[in-house]
């Protein structure tokens, strides 16, 4: 049974209880193959990357229209009406899938919400560089499992920022670092190359600078790389794997 989001997040779990913990997160609009029931959840898989889990279900229903735009910035607000008068307290994320019903003044209609039309482009639109929609999410604090501007982990800022480019990438930092084959040296690093630890990864801004959710300082934050390395050999001893160029062309 294919089903989608139907709330601006929805927390998928390792097993099928609301203490478990969370393993990723699925955005409105995406897609969830569910297998079986289970109660008050669905045993599935995400359809974009295959992560497995369990999802309430009421965070779900039957998918039945395709998305015709995503949304392009970090977040977003919604109304219940075309006018800044009837701003809503929701808020919804960077690649949500949505399919606009009609058009009013400067707004379009998904849903039963109303969301400004620059904050939305066509499916098909790539950003040019992935590492500015990554800056997009600075400041946002790290959290296990979070794919959303309220919440992201390193890996998941990886993916969500190349989501964008329509560049399909894994939820896993371990299985990013074999998903990209292009080994770079660090003497020819360059923006955009991800720096794989275990358990870890982090994004160039250059040569000298990196991008990463980082759990120590509890958000996004750009570091020193060479000091990044070494901080993390000192007080993790885990040392620098690889580092992976993606194609983007």
């Amino acid at each position: 049974m294919i089903l989608s989001i139907n709330r601006p997040f929805a927390n998928i779990y390792k097993y099928k209880n609301l203490k478990s913990e969370v393993v990723t997160q699925m955005i409105y609009g995406e897609k969830f193959i569910a297998q079986k029931k289970y109660g008050s959840f669905f045993k599935g898989y995400k359809e974009y990357d295959g992560y497995k889990g369990y999802i309430r279900s009421n965070d779900i229903r039957i998918f039945k229209e395709r998305p015709t735009h995503k949304i392009v910035v970090g977040k977003c607000n919604v109304y219940k009406k075309p006018s800044e008068k009837f701003k809503l307290k929701i808020e919804f994320f960077l690649n949500s899938r949505i399919r606009i019903k009609k058009s009013k003044n400067n707004f379009y209609q998904f849903d039963k919400f109303w969301i400004k039309k620059n904050n939305i482009k066509p499916i098909q639109f790539k950003e040019k560089k992935f590492i500015n929609v990554t800056k997009k999410f600075l400041g946002t604090k790290y959290l296990w499992g979070g794919n959303t501007k309220k919440g992201i982990d390193c890996s998941a800022l990886v993916q969500e920022s190349l989501k964008t480019m329509n560049i399909y990438c894994p939820r896993d930092s371990r299985d990013q670092r074999v998903f990209f084959k292009k080994d770079i040296n660090i003497k020819n690093i360059r923006s955009g190359d991800l720096l794989f630890w275990k358990g870890h990864v982090a994004i160039a801004l250059n040569k000298k600078k990196l991008i990463h959710a980082f759990g120590p300082k509890k958000k996004v934050v750009i570091m020193d790389m060479q000091k990044t390395i070494q901080s993390i050999l000192k007080n993790s001893s885990l040392k620098l794997l690889n580092i992976k160029r993606v194609p983007t062309s």
